[in-house]
Parts: C-alpha cells; structure tokens; sequence
C-alpha cells in the first residue's frame, strides 16, 4: 500500500505537469472505487488546477471552485501521460489538460477514491479529524506523550491511529520501532516522554529519508515517471523475518497485530512488560468461614 513517502514523491513528481494547466476533458471509465465517484468531477472542466497538496495520504487537487481530492488506496497509482496514451486494464480516471498532458488513475483493487469537495468544504469529514502531519512542526516534543496517556495499546498500532499522527503506515512504524529499540508490542503507557521525543525526531528522519529515496519500491508503487523508488533498499526489518538483524545477528522475528506484520529484533527491543499489581494476601479466616 503507498504510504506517506510514496505519496508524496507522487505529489512532487506530478506537479510540474499539470499545474497552472487548464482541464480540458475529465474521463470517468469505472465509478465503482472505494466510494462511488461524483458526477460533480466534471466540474473541474475549463478550470484551471493552480495547487496540488497532500494531507496524509491524501493528493488534494485545488481549483478555483473547489479541491478534487485522490487517495491510492490499496494499489493505485497516478501516472503523467501523454494526452492519446490508449487506457490499460484498471484505468478508472483521467483528467486531460490543454498542454497535452493527462493524469491518470490505475486501481486494480479499486479501494482508491475520487471525490469532489465543492468550495473546498470538507464534506465527509475525511481530514477534520486527521492527526498533525509527522513532517512539521505540529509534530513536535511533548505530542505523541500527551496522546498516550494512560492507554494500554501497543505502540506500533497508536503509532499507526491516524487521530494520533498522520502517515506512519505499516512499513515506517517497523523501521521506526527498530531504530527507537522499541518492541512492536510495547503499551504506549509504559513508555517515558524521553523516549517517545526520541521516537518523534526518528520518524521524521525515516520518513524524510524514504521521500528524499523516491518512495519504497513496492510491486504496487512505482513513481508518477514509471521509475520505482529506492527506499527498500534501506529497510532494516519490514518484510525481513528470518533474517539476520543488521546490528546484533539474531533472527528477526514476526507477530501479527491488527492483521498487519510486525517485524522486530527480539535481542535489539526487548518488550517492556508493566509490573503486576501484587497480588492480595487471603484475608485470615473468620469464625464464620471456618463453619463453612
């Protein structure tokens, strides 16, 4: 699934193509995607695209009248193309512009989305509710400590509540954890506000540097020019179970956690396990519960 990185690597490889550009045609081959395309997408025609943004892992296409948001859900993928590229297989949506270019939606899951939100009004409420973006400085010192509390959830998946930060999909959270020497299954409860600062600052890094590699090379993810990203390259535990830890050379193992692989280092992040409350001594028999 593209995550933060290759979605923004996505952004920043279409951008130049289409915007500032005029829409001259919108082409609507299957609806049926995770919602049901509007027919208000035709809107867009005669106007022209004058930003493009991501929040989370939405691309947000703004336009005078309003913002055209795409999600690449499960396996989509956009491409820049030329305006007469014959359609492939699971090419559900294009927007042509009038230098020629188009953008085009792949999905052959089809758990992407195309929807139109008129006067940039967010009517589902699909970003109201989003976590800071991990990238500024809404992320910052004090964040992820203040969220936890007193919650006794893991930390791979609080790391992955998009109400708590945005973006730290599956892969990142595994590379994160490992660099942080944090097991997956760690309580956020137990975990000091020294370490989850240390936590923040490796997030960004690991996303910085994903982004700055041009997006992990997935099967499903190539970038907007068809070249894939690099990233995985440099993945110390995500899809490496079995395998030998870069740092100490024990076999890196794999648990499940929210039908997602957790892969760690059972010598580099020890699980910190909360103490038990002690157990209450019997209370002394009284005369009563003797007769019985």
């Amino acid at each position: 699934m593209p995550e933060l990185p290759e979605v923004e690597v996505c952004r920043l490889g279409i951008t130049p193509h289409i915007t500032q550009q005029k829409v001259t045609q919108v082409i609507v081959r299957n609806a049926k995607l995770r919602w049901p395309i509007p027919d208000e997408v035709h809107n867009v025609v005669g106007e022209k695209l004058e930003t493009i943004e991501r929040r989370s892992k939405y691309l947000l296409l703004r336009f005078s009248s309003g913002t055209l948001l795409l999600h690449l859900g499960m396996s989509g993928s956009v491409r820049i193309l030329e305006e007469h590229t014959p359609a492939a297989k699971h090419d559900h949506f294009e927007m042509l512009f009038d230098n020629d270019k188009m953008l085009r939606l792949n999905d052959p899951r089809r758990f992407g989305a195309v929807l139109w939100f008129p006067e940039h009004q967010d009517l589902q409420g699909l970003l109201t509710k989003l976590g800071p973006e991990p990238l500024t400085a809404d992320f910052a010192y004090g964040h992820l400590f203040a969220k936890a509390g007193n919650r006794k959830v893991p930390i791979k998946t609080f790391l992955m509540d998009n109400h708590v930060v945005v973006g730290v999909g599956n892969i990142y959270a595994n590379e994160a954890l490992f660099i942080a020497s944090i097991h997956p299954a760690t309580l956020v409860n137990s975990i000091s506000e020294e370490k989850f600062n240390q936590l923040t600052d490796i997030i960004k890094q690991v996303l910085a540097a994903a982004i700055e590699q041009g997006g992990t090379t997935l099967k499903d993810f190539t970038q907007a020019d068809g070249k894939p990203g690099y990233f995985a390259q440099k993945l110390f535990v995500y899809g490496r179970a079995g395998e030998k830890c870069d740092g100490c050379q024990t076999i890196l193992e794999e648990i499940r956690q929210s039908n997602r692989s957790s892969v760690f280092c059972p010598t580099c992040q020890v699980q910190v396990i909360p103490k038990q409350a002690a157990k209450k001594k019997p209370k002394k028999a009284t005369n009563a519960t003797k007769a019985i």
